[in-house]
C-alpha cells in the first residue's frame, strides 16, 4: 500500500514550504486551500490570500520559530473566500528538513471536523472567533503590525473578529485639504462609497465631526442616528444598519482620519465594547501611519531606482542585452550596485581601430548600501559615461573614475573614511565580436558558449576604484563568437547564501547550462536572480525581501548570429611574474573546457601539463606567459591544443631528473601524457604547446611530437 493512498483516503494533503518562499502542494493540499487544479508550487502570496490575516500572523510566527529552532510547527487555520469569508478551517503541522536544496518546512493539512470547528467554519468571518478579549487584542494588534501595505491593513480590519459583537461594515476615512476622503471600505458594495468619497468637513456627518473634534461618536440605534445627523441619515438609512460607532485616528496628538463600524444587530456600546473599539481604532491608526511610510518610502526607492538605474537599449543591430537590479532587504532598497549601457562615439575623433555601433557596459559596486553609497553611485556612474563618452580606452576609462572617487571621497565628511568601489567596464564591437575589459577589483565575467559550455573568463585587473588615483587597469582583449553570451554581475548575485566566489558561480553555471536552447534572456536573467532569491514576486517585496543580504545587479550581452554547427571552444590568460596565483586559475579554465570530456583521465593530464608549462615560465623567465586553449572539432572526434608563449629565446631542454628532484620533469610528462607536442621558437620568443585527441591514436599533425633535445 503506497502512503500517496492512504493520505488521499484520509483527505490529508502534503506541503513543503521551502526557505525561499515557494510552497509546493499536492492536489488534496490545493483543494483544501482553495487553489485550482493541482499548482504544485505557488507563490506565498497565493496562499496568504486563503488563509485569514489573523491566523496567517500566527502562522508565519510559528513557521519562523520552526525554521530557527528545529520544532514542530502547528497551528490551526481558518480558509477563506475573496470575499473573507470562512470556508472551513484545517490543521496544519510541520517540521523542518534539510535536503540538497536547502533547510525546508514539510508537513500536512487537514480539514478540521469536529462539531465546535464545523460550526465556526460555516460563520462568517465576523463570528466570534476570539471568546477572549485579551487574546483577541493580541492577535488583532499582531495582524496589523505585520500589514506592510494600506490595502494590507485594510483587509486585516475588515477581517477581525471582534468578540460578541463583530461589525458587518466597515469603513476607513481620511483628510485630503479641507475634504474627508474614503481611504478604504468593507462589507459595501461597489459605487456605495461614492456620497461619501469626497465630502467638506463642514458636513454634518459623523466621520466629519470626529475628525474636526478628535472625539468618537457611538450611535447605538437608527433614531439616535436621524436625530443627530439629520441632513445625511438619507444616506446612512439605506445600508440597513441598526448601530455605528465612529472613532478618530489619532498619531503622535494628531487626528489622521476616522473609522466606521456598522453592524446589523443593536449594539449598546457598553463600557468594555467602547474599550475594545478604542484600542482597535488606535492600533489600526498606527498600522497605516506605518503603512503609509513604508509605501512612501518603496515609492522613493523605486524613483531612485528608475533615476539611477538605465533601461538597456534595445533594437542595436546584432545584440541581445538583458539587465537586473536586486536591492537588498530592508532600508531604503538602493544602495550602490549598478550598471550602465553607453553608446560609444564612431569616427574619427575617437581612437584608432573603433568602428561605428561599438557599445559599453559598465557594472559595479560601492561600498555600502545606504543612502551616502547610493549617492557616490550616481556621481560615479555619471562620470564613467563621460569619460567613456569622450572616447578613451577602458584602461583609460576606469583610471580617470579611480581619481575622480578618490577625490570626491577624499574631501567628504563621511563617518566610515573614504570609500572605494569595484567595476568592470567593458567595450563590444558587434560587427567583430571583439571585448576590451579593464577590471577593478570586480569579478571576472562568465561566457556561455555557443554549445553551451560555461567559462570564467579571466582578465587582468587593478584595485577597486578610489583607493589609489594613480592605479593602472590593463586590459584583456577576447572575441565573444556568435551564439555566445557574457554574462557580467556583482558580487550580490555570487556570494549571497554563505557561498564564496568559488561556489557561487558553481551555483550560477548550472543555471546556465540548463538553459533551454528556445529561452530568451530575460529568461535567463529571471533565472539567475531566482537561484539565488527564490521566486520573481519576492525580489522586492514580501518577507522575502527582509532577508536579503546584498544588492544584485547583473547584465547579460548575446552576440546574435548562427554559429557554426560544430564551434571552436577558445579561452585564453596571461600569467605574470607577480601573480603565479593565476596558475590555479589555468587549471580552472581548462577544466571547464573540458568539462564533457568523455576520458576524466585526459583531463587531469591536461590540468597538469597546463600547470607544468605556466610554472616554467614563472620559474625559468623573467616575462609573462600567455595561454591560449582551444577545443576543435575534427574527425573522428574533438582535438584540445594547448598553447603558452613567453618572449624568452631561450629553448627549454629535456633533462634526466633523479627520484629526489623537485623541476625538470615538464618536457617528460608531455612526452607522455601528450598526443602530439612541440616547442615553436618565434621572433620575440617561443611558444610550447600540446594537443589531445578524445578518441587516442588520431594522426598527429605536422611537425608533432619532435619536442627539443
Amino acid at each position: 500500500m503506497r502512503i500517496e493512498d492512504v493520505l488521499v483516503a484520509l483527505a490529508t494533503g502534503v506541503w513543503r514550504w521551502d526557505h525561499s518562499g515557494t510552497i509546493t502542494l499536492d492536489t488534496v493540499a490545493a483543494r483544501l486551500l482553495e487553489l485550482p487544479g493541482d499548482p504544485e508550487e505557488v507563490p506565498l502570496s497565493a496562499v496568504r490570500a486563503r488563509i485569514h490575516p489573523v491566523d496567517w500572523g500566527e502562522l508565519d510566527a510559528v513557521v519562523t520559530r520552526a525554521f530557527a529552532e528545529d520544532t514542530v510547527a502547528e497551528a490551526r487555520l481558518r480558509i477563506v473566500d475573496a470575499t473573507g469569508r470562512v470556508l472551513r478551517i484545517v490543521r496544519s503541522r510541520g517540521r523542518s528538513q534539510a535536503g540538497d536544496g536547502g533547510v525546508a518546512l514539510v508537513g500536512t493539512l487537514q480539514e478540521v471536523t469536529d462539531q465546535s470547528g464545523a460550526a465556526a467554519a460555516r460563520a462568517p468571518v465576523t463570528g466570534d472567533w476570539r471568546r477572549s478579549r485579551e487574546a483577541f487584542l493580541l492577535d488583532a494588534g499582531r495582524a496589523l503590525a505585520e500589514a506592510r501595505s494600506t490595502e494590507e491593513v485594510l483587509r486585516v480590519s475588515a477581517s477581525l473578529s471582534m468578540p460578541g459583537f463583530s461589525p458587518d461594515g466597515l469603513a476607513v476615512f481620511g483628510i485630503s485639504g479641507d475634504r474627508l476622503t474614503i481611504v478604504g471600505h468593507h462589507g459595501h458594495g461597489a459605487g456605495d462609497d461614492e456620497p461619501f468619497a469626497d465630502m467638506p468637513l463642514d458636513t454634518d456627518y459623523p466621520a466629519a465631526e470626529v475628525v474636526r473634534t478628535g472625539r468618537a461618536i457611538y450611535l447605538p440605534s437608527p433614531a439616535g442616528y436621524r436625530s443627530r445627523f439629520p441632513v445625511t441619515w438619507p444616506l446612512a438609512r439605506r445600508f440597513g444598519r441598526e448601530s455605528w460607532a465612529f472613532l478618530p485616528l489619532i498619531v503622535a496628538g494628531r487626528t489622521m482620519g476616522a473609522w466606521m463600524a456598522a453592524f446589523r444587530h443593536p449594539v449598546s456600546f457598553t463600557p468594555d465594547e467602547r474599550s475594545v473599539l478604542t484600542t482597535v481604532a488606535r492600533m489600526l491608526a498606527q498600522a497605516l501611519t506605518r503603512a503609509g511610510a513604508a509605501e512612501s518610502e518603496r515609492e522613493l526607492s523605486l524613483g531612485l531606482q528608475r533615476t539611477m538605474l538605465p533601461t538597456v537599449t534595445p533594437g542595436i543591430p546584432g545584440v541581445t542585452v538583458a539587465a537586473r537590479y536586486v536591492p537588498t532587504g530592508g532600508g531604503l532598497q538602493v544602495g550602490g550596485d549598478w550598471y550602465d549601457m553607453i553608446p560609444l562615439p564612431g569616427g574619427g575623433a575617437t581612437r584608432a581601430g573603433r568602428s561605428r555601433g561599438n557599445i559599453a557596459l559598465v557594472i559595479g559596486d560601492v561600498q555600502g548600501h545606504d543612502v551616502r553609497a547610493a549617492g557616490l553611485m550616481g556621481q560615479l556612474r555619471i562620470a564613467l559615461r563621460a569619460y567613456a563618452s569622450e572616447g578613451h580606452s577602458p584602461d583609460a576609462v576606469l583610471s580617470r573614475a579611480s581619481r575622480f572617487l578618490h577625490g570626491i571621497t577624499d574631501t567628504s565628511e563621511d563617518d566610515d573614511g573614504p570609500r572605494f568601489a569595484t567595476c568592470l567596464y567593458l567595450e563590444f564591437d558587434p560587427a567583430t565580436g571583439v571585448v576590451e575589459i579593464a577590471r577593478a577589483g570586480h569579478p571576472d565575467p562568465g561566457v556561455v558558449t555557443a554549445d553551451g559550455t560555461v567559462l570564467l573568463r579571466a582578465t587582468e585587473g587593478g584595485l577597486p576604484l578610489g583607493i589609489d588615483p594613480d592605479t593602472d587597469y590593463p586590459t584583456t582583449r577576447f572575441v565573444l563568437e556568435a551564439g555566445e553570451t557574457l554574462l557580467i554581475c556583482t558580487d550580490g548575485l555570487l556570494e549571497t547564501g554563505g557561498h564564496d566566489l568559488d561556489t557561487g558561480w558553481a551555483r550560477l553555471r548550472g543555471v546556465l547550462e540548463r538553459r533551454r536552447a528556445d529561452g530568451s534572456l530575460e529568461e535567463l536573467a529571471d533565472d539567475l536572480v531566482r537561484a539565488v532569491h527564490g521566486p520573481t514576486s519576492h525580489y522586492t517585496t514580501g518577507p522575502l525581501a527582509d532577508r536579503r543580504e546584498d544588492d544584485i545587479a547583473l547584465l547579460l550581452l548575446t552576440r546574435e548570429g548562427q554559429p557554426s554547427r560544430r564551434p571552436t571552444r577558445r579561452t585564453a590568460m596571461s600569467v605574470g611574474q607577480a601573480e603565479p596565483e593565476r596558475i590555479s586559475a589555468a587549471r580552472r579554465q581548462v577544466r571547464e573546457l573540458l568539462h564533457d570530456w568523455a576520458d576524466p583521465e585526459q583531463v587531469d593530464s591536461a590540468v597538469l601539463m597546463v600547470s607544468e608549462m605556466a610554472t616554467n615560465v614563472l620559474v625559468h623567465t623573467d616575462g609573462t606567459a600567455l595561454l591560449v586553449a582551444e577545443v576543435h572539432h575534427t574527425d573522428p572526434a574533438r582535438r584540445l591544443r594547448v598553447e603558452v608563449s613567453d618572449t624568452s629565446d631561450e629553448l627549454p631542454h629535456r633533462r634526466r631528473p633523479g627520484e629526489m628532484a623537485s623541476s625538470g620533469r615538464g618536457l617528460v610528462l608531455m612526452e607522455m601524457l601528450a598526443d602530439a607536442w612541440g616547442v615553436d621558437p618565434r621572433g620575440t620568443g617561443k611558444s610550447i604547446w600540446f594537443e589531445l585527441y578524445e578518441t587516442s591514436g588520431g594522426p598527429a599533425p605536422e611537425g608533432g611530437g619532435d619536442g627539443v633535445p
